[in-house]
């Protein structure tokens, strides 16, 4: 899966489920702070990544992810694995 697919899908969730509007959607943008998403916010994006990526999120690998563009890095990372 290409970068690009997943910045797509990623967004598209982001919009639809969370309800972030989509002109803060950038990678410098910080998830907590820019964002807004928080720990129940959270917990839908971990359901939605596992439905639409096929696999599980780790809450230990996610320490360093506080970007959308970092965030986009671990998903990328973990598809292609």
């Amino acid at each position: 899966m290409t970068r690009e697919e997943i910045v797509k899908i990623t967004n598209q969730f982001l919009v639809d489920e969370i309800e972030i509007d989509e002109t803060v959607l950038k990678e410098e943008a910080s998830l907590k702070d820019d964002l807004g998403i928080d720990s129940l916010d959270f917990v839908d994006i971990v359901v939605i990544v596992e439905k639409n990526f096929g696999f599980k999120i780790k809450a230990e690998e996610m320490g360093g992810v506080t970007t959308l563009g970092a965030f986009y890095d671990y998903i990328e990372k973990k598809v292609n694995a």
